[in-house]
């Protein structure tokens, strides 16, 4: 044993040798991409850039500078869009990839709960995901899988894993309702039917069904604070409210306490005012809010995600209770986003995708929201870099800038002077692979 000394000693500096190797940076080996752009909207800046290069180092952006004074690394990878306007990676902040637009001719939602097997759901939801990124939607905040569970984490995490392409997903599993506060319904009232959301009736249950969606998954809650609408006795919009303030307040603690937000599906009325009074984070949809409830949100920092395309489709006929409804639903819609676009309220892009056929353009509410005199740059950020704030990923997403992942798309034509050449996009990169070459 008289070598003992020596044989540590040795080993001592061994180790030291092996972990001063361990500190010094490793070369990077990772993949360099050089990007073109003839124009460069970057999600932030008011006005575009003519004649930028970005270096895309790995699966993020290393430099955006002038064509001029570009430095161009040797063995990058060139991709030519001089004569394309480059953006962000769009964001779709409400989607339903587990929907497909469901024909009422068909069985609609009913038949979609009640006959397909899960397997053929998630296979479509796939397919849906795919459709999204294809379209240039690189991130979506996906709000319930309507009775499919949690199989938006399954598809979450396959693209995640390479398994499937699709978007960056935000997902919230199977939202909270309240008993006679959402589908199936209509059945024999002997019969338990599954429902489209989870069902709960008191502030203790509630709080359980949101640990429970937080525990296995969800990014966000989603809660249900209205349910069906109808025209009321003096031709107004009435939405049946859900969920109690108590209730609410619940899950909103309960999700904050896991650092997390809560979207509140809430069409107006009561079911809105106990949205904005319980403390949610964001509107979806907001037909009908009025100048109070304005102005409780810009107090509260209340984000808004109006859905305006999907109420313009499968109206009933005009004579009908349904065909009033649809139509009154349209026309208070575009009062309430004018009188909150003036307002300044923190106004999202959301689609309800799923509510419309996935094979429809994603990109058509960014002519709706023009159309109601939302500036075509302020609808852009509202797909990228205010979106991203709202998600928790400022300057990650939504941004063409040093730092952010490289989620980049492009377009032909000038989407400032028509918002419609983003129904069109030709080039598709996520996470610095290009997904869709031009």
């Amino acid at each position: 044993m008289k070598h003992l000394p020596l044989i540590l000693c040795l080993m001592f500096t061994a180790l030291v040798i092996a972990s001063a190797g361990a500190q010094q940076p490793a070369p990077s080996s990772a993949q360099v991409t050089v990007i073109r752009a003839g124009t460069l909207i970057d999600g932030k800046s008011d006005k575009p850039r003519r004649d930028q290069v970005m270096v895309i180092r790995g699966n993020r952006i290393e430099s955006v500078s002038d064509a001029a004074g570009a430095k161009i690394p040797a063995g990058a990878t060139v991709i030519d869009l001089s004569k394309e306007t480059v953006l962000p990676g769009l964001i779709d902040s409400h989607t339903h990839i587990f929907l497909q637009g469901e024909d009422p001719a068909q069985g609609g939602y009913d038949a979609n709960i009640l006959t397909a097997p899960l397997a053929l759901r998630a296979a479509r939801a796939t397919a849906a995901a795919r459709r999204a990124l294809e379209q240039g939607f690189t991130t979506l905040r996906d709000v319930e899988t309507e009775g499919a569970g949690y199989g938006d984490v399954g598809i979450k995490q396959a693209i995640e894993g390479g398994y499937i392409p699709g978007p960056r997903l935000f997902v919230v599993t199977r939202a909270i309702s309240t008993t006679g506060g959402y589908m199936l319904e209509g059945y024999a009232p002997e019969l338990e039917m599954p429902k489209g959301a989870q069902i709960v009736d008191g502030p203790v249950e509630a709080r359980k069904a949101a640990r429970e969606q937080l525990d296995h998954g969800a990014d966000w809650i989603k809660v249900y604070m209205t349910h069906r609408s109808w025209v009321g006795k003096n031709g107004e919009l009435v939405s049946q409210p859900t969920l109690t303030v108590e209730e609410l307040r619940a899950i909103v603690d309960e999700t904050h306490g896991w650092g997390k937000k809560v979207a509140c599906h809430a069409y107006g009325g009561i079911g809105l005012q106990r949205a904005l009074d319980g403390g949610c984070d964001s509107i979806e949809h907001g037909l009908d809010i009025n100048d109070a409830q304005i102005a409780q949100m810009l107090k509260q920092g209340t984000w808004y995600v109006p859905t305006l395309s999907v109420y313009y489709t499968d109206w009933a006929a005009a004579d009908t209770p349904g065909g009033q409804r649809d139509r009154l639903r349209t026309s208070a819609h575009e009062v309430s986003f004018k009188k909150a676009l003036k307002a300044g309220v923190k106004i999202v892009f959301g689609t309800d995708m799923g509510g419309i056929p996935w094979t429809e353009p994603i990109a058509q509410e960014f002519s709706r929201m023009v159309e109601f005199g939302m500036p075509p740059m302020d609808a852009i950020q509202s797909a990228t870099s205010r979106a991203a704030v709202m998600l928790e990923m400022e300057g990650k997403i939504g941004v063409v800038a040093p730092g952010a992942f490289a989620d980049i798309v492009a377009v032909s034509g000038d989407p400032l002077h028509d918002i419609k050449a983003l129904e069109g996009v030709q080039f598709v990169m996520k996470d610095g692979q290009v997904f869709r070459a031009k």
